[in-house]
């Protein structure tokens, strides 16, 4: 084989790969939600992270999510989100994921976001929460999001 097509080759599996630090990046922040480890949880962003949650208002900087949290983290609880797959793309210090988990209240939900490798360790910069919907019922889902949203 030639250089050219051995070094390709290896370029582009580096390319859709990532270091194991940013899936136990992930599964850390999970477990530390779990069991309400509210330092080890906040720990793992950066200090400019932003965090989307599932409702329309919930778009906060880190310290306001640490505030929303606060209260669910007190009684060592938290949330608890089963990892059912995860993807990752990117490569250098910067990989985006997107995830599929499980909450027994909500069903199936999918997290997206950015990490990044800052001081040498792998922060989350960014971190998206959703609902997914089957299509089957989403425009009943969108009915009832817009009558709630009325009462906003």
């Amino acid at each position: 084989m030639n250089k050219i097509l051995l070094l390709s080759l290896i370029f582009n599996l580096n390319a859709y790969t990532h270091p194991l630090e940013v899936d136990n990046l992930l599964d850390g922040l999970h477990r530390d939600a779990s069991e309400g480890s509210f330092e080890s949880y906040f720990s793992r962003y950066t200090s400019d992270a932003v965090f989307l949650g599932t409702d329309k208002t919930e778009r906060w900087t880190i310290e306001e999510f640490k505030n929303y949290a606060q209260p669910a983290f007190a009684d060592g609880h938290g949330w608890t989100y089963a990892v059912v797959e995860r993807n990752w793309d990117g490569g250098g210090n910067t990989f985006w994921f997107d995830e599929i988990l499980f909450n027994e209240k909500l069903g199936h939900c999918r997290g997206t976001g950015v990490v990044k490798f800052i001081d040498n360790e792998w922060k989350i910069a960014h971190y998206a929460l959703t609902m997914l919907v089957p299509n089957i019922v989403a425009e009943d889902v969108g009915t009832l999001t817009k009558e709630a949203d009325k009462l906003d």
